[in-house]
């Protein structure tokens, strides 16, 4: 693992094995993220963003399973962990998840119990955690609720998760994720169900706690507009592969994948001076039990060569920090 580096992932695959084939997920990713920094994992839905997300928490059902890779985290106390060398319901992989590692979900409803109150749930990860007694947890849980900003945070510690606002959920999310000092937050879709104003809160919320605790982030989501703002590097991802990576503000400024390109060709831009029409990509995402021969984007492709029909081009380098798995790309780094 490279100095300097929080978390550390090579080759991972993730399949699942179906009645209709073996589904490739996620099909040889690679990426690694600095401390404090935040990586955004964007691509259309079905292209193995969450997938990723929850391989790197060993949270994947059967019929699913890591097949290939590794994924190494630095640990709090100094030591790399190899987290695929871990059983997925031991307890190692149990300690790790929410003391080092911490996840928001797409929609707050389904992570938070709805039979206990908000305040019980997060002490209760504060006490599994951190060896604490229930009243200092409640404590704990109490700090978090006004550190995320939440009205009237003593109220809201005793109510249940029905009484909140879904904006208001969201925030006891993102304090359950935090309350035990994570090294790294991953936020699965973390604005999808919300309006756009609340949209806005949660990501600066986000943001501020990131330098508060000195945390990294995985941000994934299938919305290019709430990156530009948040997001140190990003990872566009389709079919389960890392098509193009680079830091935030290069991949806006010069786009080098196709597929790229037409991601950020589709996305509206209000005001009167911006008249240019959204450009659709056109056809379908390939089935993902269909084994590829070819670059797995050639059929949707405008730019495609003969090249393209005949492999699967590599992640090069074409620049410093900038990577892309295209034929096209001719020019690499020496």
């Amino acid at each position: 693992m490279e100095k300097d580096m929080l978390i550390e992932v090579q080759g991972l695959k993730t399949y699942f094995y179906t009645d209709e084939g073996v589904v490739k997920a996620v099909d040889g990713v690679d990426f690694a993220i600095k401390k404090g920094k935040t990586l955004c994992v964007v691509g259309e839905s079905g292209c193995g963003k969450s997938i990723t997300a929850r391989s790197i928490m060993r949270l994947i059902d059967s019929p699913g399973k890591i097949v290939e890779g590794s994924i190494k985290l630095a640990g709090k106390e100094g030591s790399e962990i190899d987290i695929t060398a871990l059983s997925p319901k031991g307890n190692e992989i149990r300690r790790i998840r929410g003391a080092e590692i911490s996840m928001i979900f797409q929609e707050p409803m389904t992570s938070l119990n709805p039979i206990y109150t908000v305040g019980s749930q997060i002490a209760e990860s504060v006490m599994l955690h951190q060896g604490l007694r229930k009243k200092d947890a409640m404590d704990v849980a109490l700090e978090m609720l006004r550190k995320v900003h939440l009205s009237a945070p003593e109220t809201r510690l005793k109510q249940y998760p029905h009484q909140l606002s879904g904006g208001m959920r969201q925030r006891v999310i993102i304090a359950l994720a935090m309350c035990c000092n994570p090294s790294i937050l991953i936020a699965d879709e973390p604005t999808t169900a919300l309006d756009v104003t609340v949209q806005a809160q949660i990501l600066d919320l986000m943001a501020g706690l990131q330098e508060s605790f000195d945390s990294s982030i995985i941000m994934i989501t299938h919305n290019l507009g709430v990156i530009s703002d948040i997001a140190d590097d990003t990872a566009v991802m389709y079919l389960g592969k890392i098509v193009e990576q680079a830091p935030t503000r290069k991949l806006f400024e010069d786009p080098l994948h196709p597929y790229t390109q037409g991601l950020l060709n589709s996305v509206p831009v209000l005001g009167k001076k911006n008249k240019k029409k959204l450009v659709p990509i056109p056809g379908m995402v390939p089935s993902p039990t269909v084994e590829l021969t070819k670059c797995a984007f050639e059929p949707r492709c405008s730019r495609k060569g003969p090249e393209c029909a005949n492999g699967i081009p590599p992640l090069r380098e074409v620049s410093p920090g900038h990577w892309v798995s295209c034929f096209y790309q001719v020019n690499t780094m020496p």
